[in-house]
């Protein structure tokens, strides 16, 4: 037996096997069947086994040929993976990879989201900057990011959509990762007040305001221009947690997500206000025209791999 067998016979007998029937492997591979058939005869006689013998269907495989069929299928999934692998390897993302975090880490997912990344894209440099959500999309725009995440509507920053509407082409390309909602937590003093109050009546209370790129400043500016009325702000403050540590020792209002305001209830008896709420959610963004890039396709392919 010769010391190699060419892949056209390999695939050849491969086809056979599988379709116990020289033409219809022929028209598998898309040769002639008289050059599958040269081939099947080539092995057979390099082998020196009876491969096939014929029945009324087609062809059957013999004990041997059998063996060998499986032997052959094994082979052609290793070159099968070896190509695949080799792809891989040609296309690994490299280089550096800036991303936006922001909130707290364990919300986020960010230990488990670079942990993917380092698997999917091991020849990437990652540096992390944090800071609040609207601080994101700017830099992006700015090319101080290549991704990050986001809390709102991406659309809040995107000029295009401000000119020729909806319809636009998106600026962002944006994964939605989760739904937040957002409550209205108060100190002690001013329970009585916010018991059953609206948006309206809420606005006229002191509340503890936030910088423009924060969430919280966007959803209660979008809502309280709505309403037409005017937010109370008595201090300013850039993290939930300041935010939060306020409302304690009792300087005013303000907005939370609604698992850390029940926590807040429970450990430390702020008042949630009971008549209101707001949503928005989580997202994963970067300029749609660098959707093609390999290390952000590998930054959107961890957070696929996290958040499902």
């Amino acid at each position: 037996m010769t010391n190699s067998v060419d892949l056209r016979t390999l695939r050849a007998f491969i086809a056979a096997a599988r379709e116990g029937n020289v033409t219809r492997a022929a028209e598998q591979l898309h040769v002639t069947q008289p050059a599958v058939t040269l081939q099947l005869k080539r092995l057979a006689a390099d082998t020196g086994l009876t491969l096939f013998r014929r029945t009324a269907k087609g062809l059957e495989l013999t004990q041997e040929g059998a063996l060998l069929a499986a032997k052959a299928e094994q082979v052609l999934a290793a070159l099968t993976d070896f190509g695949q692998t080799a792809g891989r390897l040609s296309t690994r993302a490299r280089g550096k990879l800036r991303i936006g975090t922001i909130i707290d880490p364990e919300f986020t997912r960010l230990g488990a989201f670079l942990k993917a990344l380092i698997e999917s894209g091991p020849g990437l440099e990652t540096t992390l900057r944090h800071g609040m959500s609207g601080d994101v999309p700017e830099r992006l725009k700015r090319n101080e990011l290549d991704a990050g995440f986001y809390l709102g509507d991406p659309q809040d920053y995107d000029p295009a959509t401000e000119i020729a509407g909806e319809n636009a082409a998106p600026l962002f390309h944006a994964r939605e990762l989760a739904q937040l909602t957002y409550r209205v937590v108060a100190p002690p003093s001013l329970a009585a007040f916010v018991r059953g109050a609206d948006w309206a009546k809420l606005a006229s209370l002191p509340w503890i305001g936030t910088p423009s790129a924060s969430v919280h400043n966007r959803l209660l500016s979008r809502l309280f221009s709505d309403l037409g009325v005017w937010q109370n702000i008595v201090a300013q403050v850039d993290q939930e947690s300041s935010m939060v540590a306020m409302v304690r020792t009792g300087v005013g209002l303000s907005l939370c997500r609604e698992t850390i305001a029940l926590h807040e209830q429970q450990a430390n008896g702020l008042t949630i206000a009971d008549n209101v709420k707001i949503s928005t959610s989580l997202s994963f963004l970067c300029l749609d025209a660098r959707t093609g890039d390999p290390s952000i396709r590998s930054a959107f392919d961890a957070i696929r791999r996290v958040w499902g």
